[in-house]
C-alpha cells in the first residue's frame, strides 16, 4: 500500500469533485470514504490508474450520499449529470484548495485545521499535536468547520496569510519526521511564489529552504535530536541555503517586511556561520526585535531571550525571560539552558527534567531528559 501516493492524490481528487459540482465538505467526505476503500482493496489489486480509480470511487460515494438525501433539486441535477467515464483531468487543484479552505466563513484556526485534514492529508491526531490540544478537541473543531462550509460554494479565494500559516504548519509537521510533508509544502510554496510577488510568500519559501537545508544534521542515526550549536555543518545543503538567501534578499529589497521574512533573516544568519561560535547573535537579536514589533508573540519573545543570552550573556537572557509567562511552551527548557550557561547546574538540571515532562514530542523529551541526566551525573561526580 503506497500511503504517500494516496496522500499526494487526495487534494487533486477533492478538486476534481469540487469542479464537478460537489461542495467542499461533501467532496472531502467522499474522498475519505474512497481512501478507506483503497486501503481495503489496493493491497491485493492496486489499479494502474490510481487517480482515476480514486476519482471514480469518490464520485460514486458522493452520488450515493447525494441520492440518500435527494429532496433538493440541485442534488438531483448532479445525480443526472454523472460524467461519462474517461481520462481524469490533469489540473493540479492542490494550491487552489489551500485558498478555498481559507474561506471568510471560517476562523483562521478552523481554516488551518480543515486544510491540514482535507488537503495536507494529516490525521486529526497529528493536527491536534501541532496545535498542542487534545485530539477530541481538534476533532470537534474540524467537524464544526466542515459543517460551516457545507453547502457553501467555495469560489471565493481566502486570505493569503492563512494560506501561508497552513503551508508552514504542514512544513513543520513534515519536518518533524512523523509525516514527510516538508517537500510537498515547499513545492506548493514555490508554486504560490511563482504566481505572486507577495514578499511574505517569498519570505516563507526562503524560511522553508533554509530550515530544510539543515535536515540531514538535525538527528543522529538513533533518531535523537542534535541541537543547532552541535550540528555537523558539513551536512547542511549549501545549494538550498544559497537559494533561500537569494529568495530572501529579493523579498527584503522590496522593503515590505513581514514576519516570515524576519524569521528567514534569522535562519540565514545561522546558515551563514561556519561554526556555532561565529554566529552573529547581535544581528539575530535585532531581527527578533523586528519580529516582536510585527507580531507581539510571546513565543518570539521567548526565542529572543535565548538570543539575548548568547549576545549579552546568560544573565541578560534570564532577565529577558523574567518578563515572560512561565507557562509558555518550552519556557522551562530555555530557562534550563540559560541557568546552565550561568553556572547553576542544580537549577538547570531541575528545569531540564521539568521541561522533559511537558515536551511536545518524544525526541525532544528524550533530549531534555538526557540533558538533565548529564548535569545530575556531573553533580554526583
Amino acid at each position: 500500500m503506497d500511503e504517500a501516493l494516496l496522500r499526494s492524490l487526495t487534494p487533486t481528487v477533492i478538486g476534481i469533485l469540487v469542479r464537478r459540482g460537489a461542495d467542499f465538505a461533501a467532496a472531502e467526505d467522499a474522498v475519505q470514504d474512497a481512501l478507506v476503500e483503497a486501503v481495503r482493496v489496493w493491497p491485493d489489486d492496486q489499479p494502474r490508474d490510481a487517480k482515476g480509480w480514486l476519482v471514480a470511487v469518490a464520485w460514486r460515494k458522493f452520488l450515493d450520499a447525494t441520492r440518500a438525501e435527494s429532496s433538493r433539486r440541485r442534488r438531483e441535477e448532479l445525480v443526472e449529470a454523472e460524467p461519462v467515464p474517461g481520462p481524469c483531468e490533469t489540473v493540479d487543484d492542490t494550491l487552489r484548495l489551500y485558498f478555498l479552505c481559507a474561506h471568510p466563513s471560517l476562523t483562521p484556526a478552523s481554516a488551518v485545521a480543515l486544510t491540514l485534514r482535507a488537503v495536507g492529508g494529516l490525521t486529526t491526531r497529528q493536527i491536534a499535536r501541532a496545535y498542542l490540544v487534545p485530539e477530541a478537541t481538534m476533532a470537534q473543531r474540524i467537524s464544526r468547520a466542515k459543517r460551516t462550509v457545507t453547502g457553501v460554494r467555495l469560489d471565493q479565494l481566502g486570505d493569503v496569510g492563512t494560506v501561508l500559516r497552513v503551508l508552514y504548519l504542514v512544513f513543520n509537521e513534515g519536518y518533524s519526521g512523523d509525516v514527510d510533508l516538508a517537500g510537498e509544502a515547499i513545492r506548493l510554496t514555490r508554486q504560490l511564489a511563482a504566481m505572486t510577488r507577495d514578499e511574505e510568500v517569498a519570505g516563507l519559501l526562503a524560511l522553508m529552504l533554509l530550515h530544510h537545508a539543515r535536515r540531514a544534521a538535525r538527528t543522529r542515526p538513533d533518531g535523537s535530536l542534535v541541537p543547532l550549536a552541535e550540528q555537523d555543518r558539513g551536512l547542511w545543503d549549501t545549494r538550498l541555503i544559497a537559494e533561500g538567501v537569494d529568495v530572501l534578499q529579493a523579498a527584503l529589497a522590496r522593503d515590505r517586511l513581514g514576519e516570515f521574512q524576519a524569521q528567514a533573516a534569522i535562519a540565514a544568519l545561522h546558515a551563514d556561520a561556519q561554526a556555532a561560535e561565529e554566529t552573529d547573535w547581535v544581528q539575530i537579536v535585532e531581527w527578533y526585535d523586528e519580529l516582536v514589533r510585527l507580531t507581539g508573540s510571546p513565543v518570539v519573545r521567548l526565542n529572543r531571550a535565548v538570543a539575548v543570552g548568547e549576545a549579552d550573556g546568560p544573565r541578560a537572557g534570564l532577565a529577558a525571560l523574567d518578563e515572560l509567562d512561565p507557562g509558555l511552551p518550552r519556557y522551562a527548557a530555555v530557562a534550563a539552558y540559560l541557568h546552565e550557561r550561568d553556572g547553576d547546574p542544580v537549577t538547570a538540571a531541575r528545569l531540564y527534567a521539568e521541561a522533559a515532562r511537558s515536551a511536545p514530542s518524544l525526541p525532544e523529551r528524550n533530549h531534555l531528559t538526557r540533558q538533565a541526566a548529564r548535569l545530575n551525573a556531573l553533580l554526583r561526580g
